[in-house]
């Protein structure tokens, strides 16, 4: 592939020689039996783009700096915040006011001087999305914002880039690599966005620090598994973490036939051209926010656990529907789940079967599936604080 364009924002070493040139840096690293002097110098010559110098980013770019990647890229519009602190490790105080791509540039040189860095200080959108992403061999997304997601799947989709996605939430995370072609892009496992105002954000709902900082390292082995050609990405699969209970789950997601970003077919392409800017990232929504819309028919609310365990610990008001019965397809059905262009709310004890429950719905075509932040819990210790339903 091509290099990126070269501008006043860009710096670095440009050859891969010097790169691999010293002996004792990657040393470590070179002891792999799957690296070696040759894997190291496949990271040397590797291009790597990174949207979101924040909370994942950080962790994602400085391990992939300290690998030898020979050129990143990175891409945010933002300054520097105290409240970044937390979670932003890239960035001290020091940087607060000061582009991120800057304070990046800066923390990256310090950590490893060979490695070039170009910065992209704008935000991507629909429109600029090819073009950026366009010379990259990978796009590591770290966004945090609906747009910013749906615009970089859409491009590295049809780029057939590998997308290595992440979305962190409170205690709950995310983490995928879409690679149309290979397996499905970011669109065919979340088809639309969820209705505005129905998703909590970071700085609505607050985030773990350390939690970005497990995920963006996943993103960064990710990445330089799929750069060395070694052992076998998140590719179909969707892995779902939750820190509180200290859990993971593997969601296997498929290509989705007719998704406007990948698949290929004229008429796919057609429908592309009039399918909005939308997006689609951590879809939960919050007890209170749930409590308020109880009485509305648009909204289905479905609790996944058996009735055994609802009666144990008793959520809102929902239709119960077991998650095998999800996992088998066979309540996978409008007259199970309403509508497909309804909002479902799946509910279970802590958010992590019902995290599942969305991604199958979504997959099934459900457009506005979404999960209960931290499940029946949260729902019963809300209520516990004085709140009444609506």
């Amino acid at each position: 592939m091509s290099a990126p364009p070269q501008s006043p924002n860009s710096v670095g070493n440009l050859d891969p020689e010097s790169a691999v040139a010293s002996p004792d840096r990657y040393a470590r690293q070179e002891l792999l039996a799957q690296i070696g002097s040759a894997g190291q110098r496949r990271l040397a010559e590797a291009k790597v783009l990174v949207v979101g110098a924040g909370g994942l980013g950080s962790p994602a770019l400085l391990y992939l700096a300290a690998a030898g990647v020979g050129t990143l890229g990175v891409v945010d519009d933002d300054i520097v915040d105290l409240t970044n602190l937390h979670r932003q490790v890239l960035h001290g105080e020091d940087s607060i006011g000061h582009p991120k791509t800057a304070s990046a540039q800066l923390s990256i040189a310090r950590l490893n001087s060979q490695v070039r860095v170009v910065r992209h200080d704008t935000r991507i959108t629909r429109a600029s999305a090819p073009g950026i992403v366009a010379g990259y061999d990978l796009v590591v997304d770290g966004s945090d914002n609906f747009d910013t997601r749906y615009a970089v799947g859409r491009a590295c989709a049809r780029a057939r880039l590998p997308h290595v996605w992440a979305s962190v939430l409170q205690f709950q995370a995310q983490v995928s690599v879409w690679w149309a072609g290979r397996g499905p892009c970011y669109r065919c496992v979340f088809p639309d966005a969820p209705p505005p105002g129905s998703v909590a954000s970071c700085v609505e709902a607050g985030v773990l620090g350390s939690l970005t900082g497990t995920m963006g390292s996943l993103q960064a082995t990710e990445t330089l598994k799929i750069l060395l050609g070694v052992g076998e990405p998140l590719v179909g699969r969707l892995l779902l973490h939750d820190a509180l209970a200290q859990t993971w789950a593997t969601l296997t997601v498929r290509s989705r036939p007719g998704c406007p970003d990948c698949d290929p077919s004229p008429a796919a392409v057609v429908a592309s051209e009039r399918v909005g800017g939308s997006s689609g990232n951590q879809q939960v929504v919050t007890p209170d926010w749930l409590a308020t819309r109880l009485s509305d028919r648009a909204i289905h609310v479905v609790d996944v656990r058996d009735a055994a365990e609802r009666e144990a610990l008793p959520g809102p008001e929902a239709d119960g529907i077991p998650l095998a019965r999800l996992r088998d397809g066979t309540a996978l059905d409008p007259a199970r789940l309403g509508p497909r262009d309804a909002t479902v709310v799946f509910v279970c004890r802590s958010g992590v079967r019902s995290e599942e429950a969305r991604v199958l719905a979504g997959a099934a075509g459900w457009r506005y599936a979404v999960s209960l932040e931290g499940g029946a819990l949260a729902w019963s210790r809300w209520v516990a604080g004085g709140h009444l339903p609506v």
